[in-house]
């Protein structure tokens, strides 16, 4: 409702793309394309920092994102959400802090606490969402964010499950980061497109996303 577009620039450069601001059932909202609407900006050349600028100066104050990960469980299927808790981090290129000396504004060093990096109080609100809706969902899990595009080698995925981790994506860090030094409520709604190259003799990614894909736009599919 209201929508309109809003082209914005940041300290950091110009986010992903436009903002578009309107109102969902009557909040006042705002969307950002994290690789742009088209699909065009690899993880690794995301201006996340300017993303997240924009949208605090926007006036944002609870960050609700949506990303596709693989499974490293197999109890975490093709399909399930998975409202993660915790994230490790094994990005190599990006920038992890606006406290770089870039931005005349924000001198000095900050020491954000990790501990807990996902806000509580949006992950239930999503869990229960999700059991209303009847959508298959795991309440926590630890997300493995490496840098992409490419994907893990079956010795990496391995390395992950023994680590601890749950599922992996490529977009988690450094936004939470970010959110937090940002004083952002940040929850991430993680959709499992396939199992991760440890588990053998499965679909491909590309397979098993354009079939969830079809099942996702069967009215109803989730819930059932």
């Amino acid at each position: 409702k209201d929508e309109r577009k809003k082209y914005v620039d940041t300290p950091y450069g110009k986010p992903s793309d436009a903002l578009i601001l309107g109102k969902i059932k009557n909040v006042d909202c705002v969307l950002l394309a994290r690789h742009g609407r088209h699909h065009t900006i690899i993880p690794s050349h995301v201006n996340y920092r300017a993303n997240l600028w924009a949208l605090k100066e926007e006036g944002c104050t609870h960050l609700l994102v949506t990303t596709a990960c693989g499974s490293l469980r197999e109890e975490i299927q093709p399909g399930d959400v998975v409202i993660i808790d915790q994230f490790i981090d094994r990005t190599t290129k990006r920038h992890l802090t606006f406290y770089d000396g870039s931005c005349p504004g924000l001198p000095g060093v900050c020491h954000i606490p990790m501990a807990e990096p996902f806000c509580a109080k949006t992950r239930e609100v999503l869990m229960d969402v999700a059991k209303k809706l009847g959508i298959k969902s795991h309440s926590k899990g630890t997300m493995i964010t490496i840098e992409g595009p490419r994907f893990s080698s079956r010795a990496e995925s391995l390395m992950f499950r023994s680590w601890g981790g749950d599922v992996i994506n490529m977009t988690t860090v450094p936004e939470v980061v970010l959110a937090r030094e940002a004083g952002l409520c940040y929850a991430s709604i993680a959709m499992a497109t396939d199992y991760d190259c440890w588990k053998e003799h499965e679909e491909t990614v590309s397979d098993s996303c354009f079939s969830l894909l079809a099942l996702v736009a069967k009215p109803g599919s989730l819930g059932s």
